[in-house]
């Protein structure tokens, strides 16, 4: 289903009560808007929302009208979904939510009550950077490969079929996905093969975008990621098997210091794990299809890519 939130908040931001119109549009939609702000921007109850609120409701909306105004947007989430849902093979509902973010990511996932739900930020996707907003002026074009990405994580998570340790977290969690305690619990390895699958998924339902362009990358960053594949495989080796919060940030999170990211003497390009978990995945998802590798645990990526291995050196 597509649920268009962009009305609502272009109304909130025309009122003269803009605050108190946002706090009600938030309590319209409760438990979707919470469990974004909680995973992707902050808690609704701490001191510093105020501050957010405010500052995203001052931003200039201009470029996100002329957006609306040019492109179907409803249209263009659905037409992708259907895509996605052939590709994933997709067994459960999945609700994909335009919204206006809050300075936080272009596009994120989520599981509430069980069910799946995709959340596109549709300011980054004006064609236009803009400081007030934080919007990172992607073309709108883009959206669909961002739409296919998120929900191959749902699928991951909630679908009936899938053995994977996220799905296990989030049933334990009750039918939720929190970022910080799954980035906690699950082994990188998990965490970074959720990213390549997602990868994966968004080239299949949306062809014919360049190469760096599923991973959020310029040409550069890509190309440097290609020249320090045997540097990254073999320093994330060590890590793979481990959980923590700080690897999760370290190997997929944007905005991290220099030395956060320093291993081995080195500092690791910002979010190298989407790099690495597509190649990693590749091997499982060549052989049995990106919809099985969505639903796959972690030990059949390694099996896959053992087999991968011996038959490469047979060739040989």
């Amino acid at each position: 289903m597509i649920i268009n939130l962009i009305p609502e908040f272009l109304a909130v931001h025309a009122s003269s009560g803009r605050e108190a119109a946002y706090l009600a549009y938030v309590e319209r939609h409760r438990p979707v808007l919470e469990a974004y702000w909680h995973n992707y921007v902050l808690d609704l109850d701490s001191p510093h929302t105020a501050e957010v609120v405010a500052r995203a409701l001052a931003a200039d909306r201009d470029d996100l009208r002329r957006l609306i105004a040019s492109v179907d947007l409803e249209q263009l989430a659905a037409d992708v979904l259907d895509r996605a849902a052939a590709v994933l093979e997709l067994d459960q509902d999945v609700d994909v939510y335009l919204t206006v973010g809050v300075g936080a990511a272009n596009a994120a996932e989520l599981v509430v009550g069980g069910r799946g739900a995709v959340i596109v930020c549709v300011e980054h996707f004006t064609g236009q950077p803009n400081p007030d907003t934080y919007g990172l002026g992607l073309s709108p074009q883009l959206m669909p490969l961002w739409i296919a990405h998120e929900v191959a994580h749902t699928v991951r998570y909630t679908s009936p079929g899938s053995t994977s340790e996220l799905k296990r977290l989030v049933a334990e969690a009750g039918g939720s996905y929190d970022y910080w305690e799954t980035g906690s619990r699950a082994p990188l390895r998990e965490l970074l093969l959720n990213e390549g699958v997602a990868v994966h998924a968004a080239r299949a339902a949306a062809p014919g975008f360049a190469d760096e362009e599923y991973f959020g990358f310029t040409r550069r960053q890509y190309r440097r990621m290609r020249e320090l594949e045997s540097f990254l495989f073999r320093v994330v080796e060590g890590d793979l098997d481990r959980a923590g919060l700080g690897l999760r940030l370290r190997y997929l999170s944007g905005g991290m210091s220099p030395a956060a990211r320093l291993v081995q003497g080195r500092v690791l390009p910002e979010r190298c794990g989407y790099y690495i978990g597509a190649r990693m995945a590749e091997p499982l998802v060549a052989e049995r299809g990106v919809a099985a590798a969505a639903r796959a645990p972690a030990a059949a990526f390694e099996a896959a890519s053992a087999r991968a291995s011996a038959g490469r050196a047979v060739g040989a």
